[in-house]
Parts: C-alpha cells; sequence; structure tokens
C-alpha cells in the first residue's frame, strides 16, 4: 500500500509510467497464450491427416429433426450404398437416465 507523507516530503512523487508492469502484464498473458496455442494447434493440425485405407466410411448427414447414415463400402445388388434414417426418441419413450435431445432410434 503507497501512502504519501507530508512531513517527509510535501510535494508528492507523480508516477505516470510503470514500464516494467506494462512490460510484465503484456509479455506474461502472451506466453501463457503460446503454452496453450502450441499444443492445441499440433493436436488441431494431427487430427487433419488422412487416412490411406480407412475400414468403414459412414457419411452422415444432418437434417432439420433427424440424421441420415450411409454406408459408402457396403453396395446391395442394385450397386446403391445401405441407408438408413435415425430420429429422435419421443419423451415419452425415453428410459430413465437417457438424455431426450441426445437418443435417438437407431444408433450407429
Amino acid at each position: 500500500l503507497w501512502c504519501f507523507r507530508s512531513k517527509i516530503s510535501p510535494i508528492p512523487q507523480r508516477i505516470v509510467h510503470g514500464t516494467t508492469i506494462e512490460i510484465l502484464w503484456t509479455i506474461l498473458p502472451s506466453i501463457i497464450l503460446m503454452f496453450i496455442a502450441i499444443p492445441s494447434f499440433t493436436l488441431l493440425y494431427s487430427m487433419d491427416d488422412v487416412v490411406v485405407d480407412p475400414a468403414i466410411t459412414i457419411k452422415a448427414i444432418g437434417h432439420q429433426w433427424y440424421w441420415s447414415y450411409e454406408y459408402s463400402d457396403y453396395n446391395n445388388s442394385d450397386e446403391q450404398s445401405l441407408a438408413f434414417d435415425s430420429y429422435m426418441v419421443p419423451e415419452d419413450d425415453l428410459e430413465l437416465g437417457q438424455l431426450r435431445l441426445l437418443e435417438v432410434d437407431n444408433r450407429v
């Protein structure tokens, strides 16, 4: 705590710039952000690696009130891929512990 004592110095000292504190509150958050950003970017770009030979390919399409799934690796006799829709479970059919917005009738 800083206090002014008129007996020691009748004219108060005027501090205009706190250069060291300004440097600290600029540099320290930058260093903290660098420690957060570098691992985040390495993880982000490592997730972008392309899988050469995937075991299965699922195409998920989000519609307004349901999801559509297409398995393009599994073709039937008409050369059409296996596809189905997945709707939300009605609120009356939910069991104890199921979440209303996350439960669907056909899970992938």
